[in-house]
Protein backbone atom coordinates (compact mmCIF):
# COMPACT_ATOMS: atom_id res chain seq x y z
CA UNK A 1 0.00 0.00 0.00
CA UNK A 2 1.27 3.63 -0.72
CA UNK A 3 2.32 5.57 1.71
CA UNK A 4 -0.14 9.10 1.49
CA UNK A 5 2.81 11.98 1.36
CA UNK A 6 0.20 14.82 1.60
CA UNK A 7 -0.11 13.86 5.29
CA UNK A 8 3.80 14.63 6.22
CA UNK A 9 5.50 17.07 6.89
CA UNK A 10 7.68 18.78 4.15
CA UNK A 11 10.93 17.94 6.35
CA UNK A 12 9.68 13.78 6.30
CA UNK A 13 8.97 13.86 2.64
CA UNK A 14 12.33 15.10 1.97
CA UNK A 15 14.21 12.31 4.12
CA UNK A 16 11.53 9.32 2.85
CA UNK A 17 11.83 10.48 -0.87
CA UNK A 18 15.44 9.96 -0.49
CA UNK A 19 17.18 13.27 -2.34
CA UNK A 20 20.69 11.07 -3.64
CA UNK A 21 18.26 8.53 -5.78
CA UNK A 22 16.34 11.30 -7.16
CA UNK A 23 19.65 13.14 -9.27
CA UNK A 24 18.22 14.66 -12.29
CA UNK A 25 19.96 14.76 -16.09
CA UNK A 26 22.40 17.73 -17.25
CA UNK A 27 19.90 20.34 -18.70
CA UNK A 28 21.09 22.86 -21.58
CA UNK A 29 19.68 26.17 -20.58
CA UNK A 30 19.43 28.05 -23.95
CA UNK A 31 16.54 30.11 -24.75
CA UNK A 32 17.09 30.50 -28.43
CA UNK A 33 14.15 30.41 -30.75
CA UNK A 34 16.29 29.64 -33.42
CA UNK A 35 17.18 26.09 -32.44
CA UNK A 36 15.62 22.93 -32.40
CA UNK A 37 16.18 20.87 -29.74
CA UNK A 38 13.51 18.70 -30.61
CA UNK A 39 15.98 15.26 -30.91
CA UNK A 40 17.36 16.66 -27.18
CA UNK A 41 14.00 16.44 -25.88
CA UNK A 42 13.59 13.25 -27.44
CA UNK A 43 16.88 11.98 -25.39
CA UNK A 44 14.83 12.49 -22.05
CA UNK A 45 13.98 9.12 -21.01
CA UNK A 46 10.23 8.16 -20.78
CA UNK A 47 8.76 6.99 -17.90
CA UNK A 48 10.35 9.53 -15.20
CA UNK A 49 7.93 12.22 -14.84
CA UNK A 50 6.89 12.91 -11.01
CA UNK A 51 3.08 12.52 -10.17
CA UNK A 52 1.51 14.07 -7.28
CA UNK A 53 -1.72 12.50 -6.36
CA UNK A 54 -5.12 15.43 -6.03
CA UNK A 55 -6.25 14.60 -2.47
CA UNK A 56 -9.67 15.21 -3.32
CA UNK A 57 -10.17 12.64 -6.64
CA UNK A 58 -7.18 10.89 -6.27
CA UNK A 59 -5.79 12.09 -10.18
CA UNK A 60 -2.21 10.75 -10.90
CA UNK A 61 -1.00 14.37 -11.94
CA UNK A 62 2.18 14.87 -13.70
CA UNK A 63 3.94 17.52 -11.22
CA UNK A 64 5.33 19.97 -14.59
CA UNK A 65 1.85 21.43 -15.64
CA UNK A 66 1.48 22.98 -19.20
CA UNK A 67 0.00 26.75 -18.83
CA UNK A 68 -1.25 27.32 -22.10
CA UNK A 69 -1.38 31.45 -21.65
CA UNK A 70 1.97 32.00 -23.86
CA UNK A 71 1.31 29.89 -27.12
CA UNK A 72 3.88 30.49 -29.97
CA UNK A 73 2.83 32.56 -32.86
CA UNK A 74 3.77 32.31 -36.65
CA UNK A 75 6.93 34.41 -37.40
CA UNK A 76 7.67 35.21 -33.68
CA UNK A 77 11.06 36.48 -34.86
CA UNK A 78 9.87 39.00 -37.06
CA UNK A 79 6.89 39.85 -34.50
CA UNK A 80 7.93 43.20 -32.64
CA UNK A 81 6.35 42.11 -29.55
CA UNK A 82 7.71 38.95 -29.30
CA UNK A 83 7.23 35.00 -29.59
CA UNK A 84 4.04 34.40 -27.76
CA UNK A 85 0.19 35.14 -28.39
CA UNK A 86 -0.10 37.48 -25.96
CA UNK A 87 -0.69 41.12 -27.00
CA UNK A 88 0.17 39.72 -30.57
CA UNK A 89 -1.40 40.02 -33.46
CA UNK A 90 0.18 36.80 -35.21
CA UNK A 91 -1.89 34.00 -35.45
CA UNK A 92 -0.79 30.94 -32.83
CA UNK A 93 1.90 28.48 -34.17
CA UNK A 94 -0.90 25.49 -34.46
CA UNK A 95 1.71 23.47 -35.82
CA UNK A 96 4.12 24.27 -33.01
CA UNK A 97 1.34 23.51 -29.75
CA UNK A 98 0.74 20.50 -31.50
CA UNK A 99 4.10 19.39 -31.43
CA UNK A 100 5.32 20.72 -27.69
CA UNK A 101 1.80 19.16 -27.00
CA UNK A 102 2.84 15.59 -28.23
CA UNK A 103 5.89 16.06 -26.86
CA UNK A 104 4.90 16.67 -23.55
CA UNK A 105 2.88 13.94 -23.17
CA UNK A 106 4.75 11.50 -24.50
CA UNK A 107 6.87 12.70 -21.38
CA UNK A 108 4.31 12.15 -18.94
CA UNK A 109 2.81 15.87 -18.73
CA UNK A 110 -0.80 15.08 -18.23
CA UNK A 111 -2.13 19.04 -17.14
CA UNK A 112 -2.85 21.37 -19.59
CA UNK A 113 -4.27 25.06 -18.24
CA UNK A 114 -5.79 27.67 -20.30
CA UNK A 115 -8.50 29.83 -20.22
CA UNK A 116 -11.50 31.91 -22.66
CA UNK A 117 -9.25 34.98 -21.86
CA UNK A 118 -5.98 33.73 -22.66
CA UNK A 119 -3.61 34.74 -25.75
CA UNK A 120 -6.67 37.13 -26.31
CA UNK A 121 -9.44 34.59 -26.40
CA UNK A 122 -7.51 32.00 -28.41
CA UNK A 123 -5.98 29.58 -26.28
CA UNK A 124 -8.66 27.54 -25.36
CA UNK A 125 -8.85 26.91 -29.49
CA UNK A 126 -5.69 26.37 -29.70
CA UNK A 127 -5.34 23.69 -26.76
CA UNK A 128 -8.74 21.90 -27.87
CA UNK A 129 -7.21 21.29 -31.06
CA UNK A 130 -3.84 20.28 -30.10
CA UNK A 131 -5.18 17.56 -27.24
CA UNK A 132 -8.20 16.32 -29.28
CA UNK A 133 -5.40 14.14 -31.50
CA UNK A 134 -5.38 12.29 -28.35
CA UNK A 135 -6.71 9.66 -26.41
CA UNK A 136 -9.09 11.60 -23.53
CA UNK A 137 -7.64 9.48 -20.83
CA UNK A 138 -4.35 10.70 -21.70
CA UNK A 139 -4.68 14.21 -20.36
CA UNK A 140 -6.61 16.38 -18.17
CA UNK A 141 -7.45 19.56 -18.87
CA UNK A 142 -8.50 22.60 -16.79
CA UNK A 143 -10.29 25.92 -18.12
CA UNK A 144 -11.81 29.23 -16.41
CA UNK A 145 -14.93 30.89 -16.05
CA UNK A 146 -13.30 33.73 -16.73
CA UNK A 147 -16.22 36.14 -16.07
CA UNK A 148 -14.06 39.13 -15.24
CA UNK A 149 -15.84 42.23 -17.72
CA UNK A 150 -19.23 43.28 -16.19
CA UNK A 151 -20.93 42.38 -19.25
CA UNK A 152 -20.30 38.60 -18.41
CA UNK A 153 -21.54 38.97 -14.78
CA UNK A 154 -24.99 38.08 -15.59
CA UNK A 155 -26.24 34.30 -15.50
CA UNK A 156 -26.35 34.10 -19.51
CA UNK A 157 -23.06 35.39 -20.38
CA UNK A 158 -21.44 33.63 -17.72
CA UNK A 159 -23.37 30.25 -19.02
CA UNK A 160 -22.46 31.08 -22.17
CA UNK A 161 -18.76 31.39 -21.80
CA UNK A 162 -19.14 27.89 -20.02
CA UNK A 163 -20.82 26.23 -22.65
CA UNK A 164 -18.21 27.16 -25.04
CA UNK A 165 -15.45 26.03 -23.24
CA UNK A 166 -16.61 22.86 -23.72
CA UNK A 167 -17.04 23.40 -28.02
CA UNK A 168 -13.88 25.12 -27.99
CA UNK A 169 -11.42 22.51 -26.35
CA UNK A 170 -13.79 19.45 -28.05
CA UNK A 171 -14.42 17.87 -24.79
CA UNK A 172 -17.82 16.80 -22.99
CA UNK A 173 -16.37 17.05 -19.57
CA UNK A 174 -13.64 18.94 -18.20
CA UNK A 175 -10.94 17.92 -15.33
CA UNK A 176 -10.73 20.93 -13.57
CA UNK A 177 -13.00 23.87 -13.92
CA UNK A 178 -11.88 27.11 -11.91
CA UNK A 179 -13.10 30.26 -10.71
CA UNK A 180 -10.78 32.84 -11.97
CA UNK A 181 -9.16 35.06 -9.87
CA UNK A 182 -11.58 35.33 -7.13
CA UNK A 183 -10.84 38.24 -5.11
CA UNK A 184 -9.31 40.54 -8.01
CA UNK A 185 -10.96 43.98 -8.07
CA UNK A 186 -14.00 44.74 -5.71
CA UNK A 187 -12.90 41.32 -3.67
CA UNK A 188 -15.83 40.16 -1.48
CA UNK A 189 -18.63 42.80 -3.62
CA UNK A 190 -17.17 41.51 -7.30
CA UNK A 191 -16.88 37.90 -6.22
CA UNK A 192 -20.51 37.78 -5.37
CA UNK A 193 -22.01 39.37 -8.46
CA UNK A 194 -19.83 37.04 -10.21
CA UNK A 195 -20.36 33.74 -8.94
CA UNK A 196 -23.13 34.13 -6.04
CA UNK A 197 -26.02 36.36 -6.88
CA UNK A 198 -26.34 35.24 -10.09
CA UNK A 199 -26.60 31.71 -9.13
CA UNK A 200 -23.58 30.54 -11.45
CA UNK A 201 -21.58 28.73 -8.51
CA UNK A 202 -24.63 26.57 -7.14
CA UNK A 203 -24.98 25.89 -11.49
CA UNK A 204 -21.06 24.86 -11.28
CA UNK A 205 -21.81 22.52 -8.25
CA UNK A 206 -24.28 20.60 -9.96
CA UNK A 207 -22.57 19.99 -13.07
CA UNK A 208 -20.16 18.67 -11.13
CA UNK A 209 -22.68 16.20 -9.44
CA UNK A 210 -23.26 15.26 -12.98
CA UNK A 211 -20.27 14.95 -13.90
CA UNK A 212 -19.57 17.45 -16.55
CA UNK A 213 -17.14 19.23 -13.84
CA UNK A 214 -14.86 16.63 -12.61
CA UNK A 215 -13.32 18.95 -9.85
CA UNK A 216 -14.05 22.09 -8.72
CA UNK A 217 -11.83 25.15 -7.54
CA UNK A 218 -10.41 28.73 -8.06
CA UNK A 219 -7.68 30.73 -8.74
CA UNK A 220 -6.93 33.78 -6.12
CA UNK A 221 -5.62 36.95 -6.54
CA UNK A 222 -6.11 40.04 -4.14
CA UNK A 223 -8.16 40.45 -1.46
CA UNK A 224 -7.64 38.01 1.42
CA UNK A 225 -11.06 38.13 2.79
CA UNK A 226 -12.06 36.36 -0.62
CA UNK A 227 -9.80 33.56 -0.09
CA UNK A 228 -10.87 32.89 3.52
CA UNK A 229 -14.54 33.17 3.12
CA UNK A 230 -13.87 30.49 0.68
CA UNK A 231 -12.03 28.00 2.37
CA UNK A 232 -14.07 28.89 5.50
CA UNK A 233 -16.83 26.99 3.98
CA UNK A 234 -14.97 24.21 2.53
CA UNK A 235 -17.57 21.95 4.07
CA UNK A 236 -19.89 23.88 1.79
CA UNK A 237 -18.35 23.72 -1.39
CA UNK A 238 -15.77 20.87 -0.89
CA UNK A 239 -13.22 22.24 -3.05
CA UNK A 240 -11.45 19.71 -4.86
CA UNK A 241 -8.19 22.15 -5.49
CA UNK A 242 -6.75 25.70 -5.07
CA UNK A 243 -4.92 27.73 -7.63
CA UNK A 244 -2.21 30.19 -5.99
CA UNK A 245 0.76 32.12 -6.47
CA UNK A 246 3.38 30.98 -5.07
CA UNK A 247 7.10 30.67 -5.96
CA UNK A 248 10.54 31.01 -3.15
CA UNK A 249 10.35 35.20 -3.38
CA UNK A 250 6.62 35.35 -3.00
CA UNK A 251 6.91 32.49 -0.28
CA UNK A 252 7.95 34.85 2.24
CA UNK A 253 7.95 38.39 0.82
CA UNK A 254 4.81 38.88 -1.32
CA UNK A 255 3.56 40.77 1.62
CA UNK A 256 7.21 43.21 1.48
CA UNK A 257 6.98 43.32 -2.40
CA UNK A 258 3.42 45.37 -1.95
CA UNK A 259 1.58 45.55 1.58
CA UNK A 260 -1.47 44.05 -0.31
CA UNK A 261 -0.26 41.35 -1.68
CA UNK A 262 -0.52 38.01 0.84
CA UNK A 263 2.49 35.72 1.06
CA UNK A 264 2.39 32.02 -0.32
CA UNK A 265 3.53 30.49 2.82
CA UNK A 266 0.37 31.37 4.72
CA UNK A 267 -1.57 30.40 1.42
CA UNK A 268 -0.34 26.79 1.48
CA UNK A 269 -0.63 26.72 5.42
CA UNK A 270 -4.73 27.44 5.24
CA UNK A 271 -4.69 24.94 2.17
CA UNK A 272 -2.73 22.30 3.82
CA UNK A 273 -4.79 22.37 7.64
CA UNK A 274 -7.93 21.51 5.24
CA UNK A 275 -5.83 18.54 2.99
CA UNK A 276 -6.63 20.44 -0.43
CA UNK A 277 -4.62 19.87 -3.66
CA UNK A 278 -2.49 23.02 -4.30
CA UNK A 279 -1.80 23.98 -8.19
CA UNK A 280 0.88 26.51 -8.75
CA UNK A 281 0.63 29.40 -10.95
CA UNK A 282 3.17 31.97 -11.85
CA UNK A 283 5.98 29.70 -10.44
CA UNK A 284 8.68 31.85 -12.27
CA UNK A 285 6.81 35.86 -11.81
CA UNK A 286 6.64 35.53 -15.36
CA UNK A 287 10.25 34.95 -15.95
CA UNK A 288 11.24 37.12 -13.25
CA UNK A 289 12.69 33.83 -12.07
CA UNK A 290 14.87 33.23 -14.50
CA UNK A 291 16.20 37.07 -15.47
CA UNK A 292 17.52 37.65 -12.19
CA UNK A 293 20.15 39.83 -11.30
CA UNK A 294 23.61 38.97 -12.65
CA UNK A 295 25.10 38.46 -8.96
CA UNK A 296 22.19 36.21 -7.87
CA UNK A 297 22.54 34.03 -11.15
CA UNK A 298 26.22 33.43 -10.05
CA UNK A 299 25.75 31.99 -7.18
CA UNK A 300 22.95 29.93 -8.77
CA UNK A 301 25.57 28.35 -11.21
CA UNK A 302 28.08 27.89 -8.78
CA UNK A 303 26.50 25.46 -6.92
CA UNK A 304 24.42 23.61 -9.94
CA UNK A 305 26.58 24.45 -12.78
CA UNK A 306 24.95 22.68 -15.09
CA UNK A 307 21.43 23.15 -13.50
CA UNK A 308 19.20 26.24 -15.37
CA UNK A 309 18.10 29.04 -13.58
CA UNK A 310 14.57 27.66 -13.51
CA UNK A 311 15.43 24.65 -11.98
CA UNK A 312 15.80 25.90 -8.81
CA UNK A 313 12.17 27.82 -8.46
CA UNK A 314 10.34 24.39 -9.72
CA UNK A 315 12.44 22.51 -6.93
CA UNK A 316 11.17 24.61 -4.34
CA UNK A 317 7.79 23.49 -5.27
CA UNK A 318 7.97 20.17 -5.57
CA UNK A 319 9.77 20.27 -2.20
CA UNK A 320 6.32 20.62 -0.88
CA UNK A 321 4.07 17.84 -0.77
CA UNK A 322 0.96 19.01 -1.47
CA UNK A 323 1.53 21.29 -4.42
CA UNK A 324 -0.36 18.56 -7.02
CA UNK A 325 0.98 20.58 -10.24
CA UNK A 326 2.98 23.56 -11.30
CA UNK A 327 2.05 25.23 -14.64
CA UNK A 328 4.85 26.55 -16.84
CA UNK A 329 3.83 28.43 -19.87
CA UNK A 330 6.32 26.68 -22.44
CA UNK A 331 6.42 29.49 -25.18
CA UNK A 332 9.35 27.39 -27.05
CA UNK A 333 10.91 23.71 -27.16
CA UNK A 334 14.19 24.86 -24.77
CA UNK A 335 11.60 25.56 -22.23
CA UNK A 336 10.02 22.67 -22.56
CA UNK A 337 13.39 20.61 -22.54
CA UNK A 338 14.44 22.40 -19.28
CA UNK A 339 10.99 21.66 -17.46
CA UNK A 340 11.07 18.23 -18.37
CA UNK A 341 14.83 17.49 -17.38
CA UNK A 342 13.61 19.43 -14.05
CA UNK A 343 10.75 17.18 -13.50
CA UNK A 344 12.02 13.59 -15.21
CA UNK A 345 12.25 12.85 -11.67
CA UNK A 346 11.90 16.29 -9.90
CA UNK A 347 14.87 16.42 -7.25
CA UNK A 348 12.93 18.12 -4.22
CA UNK A 349 15.55 20.32 -2.04
CA UNK A 350 17.32 20.10 1.22
CA UNK A 351 17.06 22.46 3.98
CA UNK A 352 20.37 23.96 3.11
CA UNK A 353 19.30 24.59 -0.18
CA UNK A 354 15.81 25.83 1.03
CA UNK A 355 17.61 28.47 3.33
CA UNK A 356 19.83 29.43 0.20
CA UNK A 357 17.05 30.24 -1.86
CA UNK A 358 15.67 32.74 1.22
CA UNK A 359 18.66 34.39 1.09
CA UNK A 360 18.34 34.95 -2.08
CA UNK A 361 14.95 36.13 -2.29
CA UNK A 362 15.82 38.45 0.18
CA UNK A 363 17.81 40.11 -2.11
CA UNK A 364 15.49 39.97 -4.88
CA UNK A 365 13.39 42.22 -2.67
CA UNK A 366 16.05 44.31 -1.93
CA UNK A 367 16.46 45.49 -5.68
CA UNK A 368 13.01 46.93 -6.04
CA UNK A 369 12.30 46.07 -9.16
CA UNK A 370 8.76 45.82 -10.15
CA UNK A 371 6.59 42.70 -10.06
CA UNK A 372 5.24 42.33 -13.29
CA UNK A 373 4.88 38.94 -14.30
CA UNK A 374 3.91 40.27 -17.66
CA UNK A 375 0.47 38.26 -17.57
CA UNK A 376 -0.69 40.71 -20.27
CA UNK A 377 -3.92 41.36 -18.44
CA UNK A 378 -3.56 44.87 -18.21
CA UNK A 379 -3.32 45.32 -22.02
CA UNK A 380 -4.40 46.31 -24.10
CA UNK A 381 -3.87 50.16 -22.78
CA UNK A 382 -6.25 52.41 -24.55
CA UNK A 383 -3.53 54.23 -25.51
CA UNK A 384 -0.67 52.67 -26.51
CA UNK A 385 1.63 51.82 -23.80
CA UNK A 386 3.69 48.11 -23.79
CA UNK A 387 3.04 48.50 -20.33
CA UNK A 388 4.89 44.91 -19.56
CA UNK A 389 7.57 45.59 -22.26
CA UNK A 390 8.26 49.10 -20.43
CA UNK A 391 8.54 46.83 -17.03
CA UNK A 392 9.99 44.31 -18.26
CA UNK A 393 13.15 46.42 -19.96
CA UNK A 394 13.19 48.51 -16.80
CA UNK A 395 13.62 45.43 -14.61
CA UNK A 396 16.12 44.02 -16.84
CA UNK A 397 18.67 47.40 -16.48
CA UNK A 398 17.75 47.04 -12.46
CA UNK A 399 18.94 43.46 -12.54
CA UNK A 400 22.14 44.24 -15.06
CA UNK A 401 23.12 47.16 -12.55
CA UNK A 402 22.69 49.41 -15.12
CA UNK A 403 20.07 51.71 -14.16
CA UNK A 404 22.42 54.66 -14.61
CA UNK A 405 20.90 56.52 -11.03
CA UNK A 406 23.43 59.22 -10.36
CA UNK A 407 26.09 61.19 -12.31
CA UNK A 408 28.45 60.18 -9.57
CA UNK A 409 28.71 57.18 -10.27
CA UNK A 410 31.92 55.91 -12.40
CA UNK A 411 30.03 53.84 -14.88
CA UNK A 412 27.02 57.01 -14.97
CA UNK A 413 27.94 57.77 -18.85
CA UNK A 414 28.20 54.28 -20.19
CA UNK A 415 25.07 53.18 -17.81
CA UNK A 416 22.93 56.27 -19.01
CA UNK A 417 24.03 55.67 -22.63
CA UNK A 418 22.99 51.96 -22.57
CA UNK A 419 19.83 52.65 -21.16
CA UNK A 420 18.36 55.24 -23.44
CA UNK A 421 19.54 53.43 -26.68
CA UNK A 422 17.77 49.82 -25.59
CA UNK A 423 14.89 51.67 -24.08
CA UNK A 424 14.15 53.23 -27.63
CA UNK A 425 15.25 49.79 -29.39
CA UNK A 426 12.43 47.85 -27.12
CA UNK A 427 10.05 50.17 -26.91
CA UNK A 428 8.67 52.06 -29.68
CA UNK A 429 8.43 55.80 -29.09
CA UNK A 430 4.35 55.86 -29.40
CA UNK A 431 4.36 53.05 -26.40
CA UNK A 432 6.84 54.32 -23.70
CA UNK A 433 6.11 55.44 -20.40
CA UNK A 434 5.61 59.17 -21.03
CA UNK A 435 2.57 58.13 -22.87
CA UNK A 436 0.28 57.28 -19.96
CA UNK A 437 -2.27 59.34 -19.24
CA UNK A 438 -3.27 57.81 -15.65
CA UNK A 439 -6.27 56.60 -16.93
CA UNK A 440 -6.12 53.48 -14.18
CA UNK A 441 -8.09 51.43 -16.25
CA UNK A 442 -5.05 49.11 -16.21
CA UNK A 443 -4.95 49.09 -12.51
CA UNK A 444 -7.90 47.13 -11.93
CA UNK A 445 -7.10 44.24 -14.03
CA UNK A 446 -3.16 43.47 -12.26
CA UNK A 447 -3.28 40.05 -10.23
CA UNK A 448 -0.36 42.08 -8.67
CA UNK A 449 -2.15 45.14 -7.75
CA UNK A 450 0.68 47.21 -8.90
CA UNK A 451 -0.01 50.88 -9.18
CA UNK A 452 0.95 50.95 -12.55
CA UNK A 453 0.07 54.77 -13.64
CA UNK A 454 2.65 55.61 -10.89
CA UNK A 455 5.27 53.42 -11.98
CA UNK A 456 4.99 54.85 -15.33
CA UNK A 457 5.46 58.35 -13.85
CA UNK A 458 8.54 56.94 -12.36
CA UNK A 459 10.16 55.52 -15.25
CA UNK A 460 9.17 58.45 -17.19
CA UNK A 461 10.71 60.92 -14.70
CA UNK A 462 13.87 58.43 -14.78
CA UNK A 463 14.12 59.04 -18.96
CA UNK A 464 13.76 62.67 -18.71
CA UNK A 465 16.35 63.28 -16.51
CA UNK A 466 18.93 60.77 -18.69
CA UNK A 467 17.86 62.42 -21.56
CA UNK A 468 18.63 66.18 -19.68
CA UNK A 469 21.80 64.69 -18.55
CA UNK A 470 23.16 65.58 -22.31
CA UNK A 471 21.62 65.56 -26.10
CA UNK A 472 24.49 63.67 -26.96
CA UNK A 473 24.69 59.83 -26.62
Amino acid sequence: MKENKNNISRRDFIKRLGLGALATSTIVSACSDKKDTTSSVQSIPKGSMTYRTNTSTGDKVSLLGYGMMRLPVVDAENDKLGGSARESKAPIDQEMVNKMVDIAIEHGVNYFDTSPAYCKGKSEHATGIALSRHKRNEYFIATKLSNFNPATWNRKASLEMYHNSFKELQVDYIDYMLLHGVGMNKGMEEFKERYINNGVLDFLLEERKKGKIRNLGFSYHGDISVFDYLLANHDKYHWDFVQIQMNYVDWKYAKEINERNTNAEYLYSELEKRNISVVVMEPLLGGRLVNVADSIAEEMKKREPQKSIASWAFRFLGTYPLVMTSLSGMTYMEHLEDNLRTHCPLKPLSEEEMQFLDRLAKQMVELKTIPCNECQYCMPCPYGLDIPGIFSYYNKCINEGNLAESSSDNNYRKQRKAFLVGYGRKIASQRQANMCTSCNECVSHCPQRIDIPAEMQKIDKHVEHLKRYSTHY
